[in-house]
């Protein structure tokens, strides 16, 4: 069961949300497909071909352009669904659990939830624990913030944690809920044609993903002239129907915005106690530069010295191949 906020007052179950549009519009996929973004190529960690996969479930592709329908492809015809929550809400009716629309939208609005210029950076594709799994593109943060120096710089996606956990102050609604960790479904069921398909695939996307680190944390813009990445309000996966674009605008290094930043980033929600905890983040790993082995640097020794002509025995007047004989 979904981590609700108050089980026994979420009565209908619904698919409404706020979070981002990773959609974007491919030749591969469907013809109504929509741009939200253009940083990220999703169609770069689908297997399409089906090298890898030996079966999915009947949506196919929920990314990349969705799935275009026969006679490109034989799953059920569907537009880029592509997404990440960052809080359901359920339905759009209080009596149910959820929210008004027109609430969410007012405070939306209003200025009461700070928007940052959404800038995010793909860090994993993972297998759920789901038997066959959904393959999910994650967007964790890698590191926590640091809380002491100021002045460094923060950690990627964390925007994500920021809006999340002042959604979660703000909405107490019976059916509030977060997926977590952020992430967007590649697709459902995924059954790979063996082991060594499924270790294949997966270091495909390694690869795929250290190139989208190298350019690091980008905007979710439809061009490359726009410069309002925000979020989005959802009916359902398929459906965003309302943009909120941001009004906490960079730079974040001020005292100021820093504060507010960190003041949010140093809670995380307990869904299991479903109560408010200190954040636990993974220590930044610090990339040491590779030493050579014994052999090799053995190896570049001798080498070097024969290069040079042993300048040592130089020194010493050639005396090991010099030196006259010794009475005995």
């Amino acid at each position: 069961m979904a981590p609700v906020l108050k089980p026994n007052s979420a009565k209908v179950d619904g698919m409404a949300f706020l979070g981002l549009s990773l959609a974007r519009k491919s030749d591969r996929g469907h013809p109504e497909s929509v741009t939200h973004q253009i940083a990220f190529d999703l169609n770069d960690v689908l297997d399409r071909s089906y090298e890898y996969l030996q079966s999915t479930n009947d949506d196919g592709f929920l990314v990349g352009g969705g799935e275009p329908g026969a006679p490109k492809s034989y799953k059920l015809p569907a537009k880029d669904s592509a997404h990440v929550e960052i809080m359901h809400i359920g339905t759009y009716n209080p009596e149910w659990g959820g929210i008004s629309e027109k609430e969410i939208i007012e405070v939306m609005k209003s200025g009461k939830i700070l928007i940052p210029q959404i800038e995010v950076l793909p860090t994993s594709v993972v297998a759920n624990e789901c038997k066959p799994p959904e393959l999910q593109l994650r967007f964790d943060m890698p590191y926590g913030p640091d809380f002491v120096d100021m002045t460094t710089e923060l950690p990627p996606n964390w925007q994500l944690r920021f809006i999340h956990n002042q959604l979660f102050k703000h909405f107490y609604n019976p059916s509030r809920f977060c997926p977590s960790p952020f992430h967007t479904t590649l697709v459902r069921k995924a059954e790979f044609r063996s082991s060594e398909h499924k270790d294949a695939y997966f270091s495909m996307c390694d690869a795929v993903l250290k190139k989208w680190k190298l350019a690091g944390p980008r905007p979710l813009n439809a061009n490359p002239v726009d410069n309002k990445s925000g979020i989005w309000l959802f009916t359902d996966r398929t459906k965003p129907t309302h943009f909120f674009p941001p009004n906490f605008l960079p730079p974040y290094n001020t005292e100021e915005k820093r504060q507010i930043i960190l003041s949010y980033l140093t809670e995380e929600w307990d869904e299991k106690t479903l109560s408010w905890k200190k954040a636990q983040y993974p220590e930044k790993q610090i990339e040491k530069p590779k030493t050579k082995t014994n052999e090799v640097a053995k190896a570049e020794k001798n080498a070097f010295m024969e290069w040079c002509g042993n300048p040592i025995e130089a020194l010493l007047g050639g005396r090991s191949a010099e030196a006259p004989p010794t009475s005995g």
